[in-house]
């Protein structure tokens, strides 16, 4: 191979790379984007406050700004029977039924932490139990929209019920299953 072949070979290797970077660089200058001032993305997070593991009065980021006292006003049992679709797997609603993976929900509105009799609850429902908690309508609404917060190590595997409106009606269904139910707030 004489000067001239190699000559043009190294020529044509320098010229792709020297095509190669300048393309970079012009790249670069189409599409810049600026650096963001705080690297990585915030991810928002609802973080309970205060509160035993059994529940009580944490705040959560899904809970509605909206009482549930006034949400009940609109909600209807026959709506939340529909919702109550999504708990159905697990609950039981008849009256005298078999606990599921979760408690037979007959009388649950107004009624202690872990009411159903032969049902082995989590720790966190066992400890607001003897201290005398109630599920009544707050309580109930927390503890729909985010189980795991309100109940610190619940076997309840469900994420919650985000829509407030969605709630209002689980616990006007809820309600209705009694033979006495609970008055309204």
């Amino acid at each position: 191979m004489d000067s001239f072949e190699f000559n043009k070979i190294a020529g044509a290797v320098l010229g792709t790379c020297l095509f190669t970077l300048g393309l970079g660089v012009l790249s670069e200058i189409i599409f810049h984007s600026p650096a963001p001032a705080k690297p990585g993305f915030e991810v928002a997070t609802a973080e309970a406050s205060g509160g035993s593991a059994g529940g009580g009065q944490a705040e959560s980021a899904a809970v509605a700004a909206t009482p549930i006292a006034e949400r009940l006003k609109t909600a209807t049992a026959d709506d939340g029977k529909k919702v109550f679709g999504k708990c159905s797997s697990c609950h039981n609603p008849d009256k005298g039924g078999k606990n599921g993976t979760g408690p037979n929900l007959w009388g649950v509105v107004g009624g202690p932490l872990g009411h159903a009799e032969g049902f082995a609850y989590s720790a966190g429902i066992k400890e607001g139990a003897a201290a005398g908690q109630k599920w009544d309508f707050a309580h109930l609404d927390e503890f729909l929209a985010n189980p795991a917060g309100v109940v610190k190590g619940t076997k309840m595997s469900f994420k919650g019920l985000p829509k407030p409106e969605e709630r209002a009606a689980v616990i006007a269904y809820l309600r209705s299953l009694s033979d006495n139910p609970v008055p309204l707030p």
